[in-house]
């Protein structure tokens, strides 16, 4: 006989984002060599996990379109771009 547990939390095995909207990144090097010209890109929106792993929507200041990766791909830039608060 199978007994349910009245106030069991519901079982969450999808991953959670660890990127935020408007973070600066960068995509993974492939080749296991730096690259030299980097590209920045910010996060636009969280897309669902697929394949086990979370999905964003990214765009890249010298591109006219939005690109789609999982965060697999995906690295926190060194270089940051500020874009909501002024230095002070």
């Amino acid at each position: 006989m199978i007994r349910f547990q009245q106030n069991a939390r519901p079982r969450t095995d999808t991953p959670s984002h660890l990127f935020a909207i408007g973070q600066t990144v960068r995509m993974k090097s492939h080749s296991g060599l730096a690259q030299k010209t980097a590209e920045l890109f910010q996060i636009k929106s969280r897309l669902p996990v697929k394949d086990g792993s979370p999905q964003y929507r990214i765009r890249s200041e010298q591109e006219t379109y939005e690109r789609v990766t999982t965060e697999d791909n995906l690295e926190v830039a060194d270089d940051p771009v500020v874009t909501d608060k002024p230095a002070i």
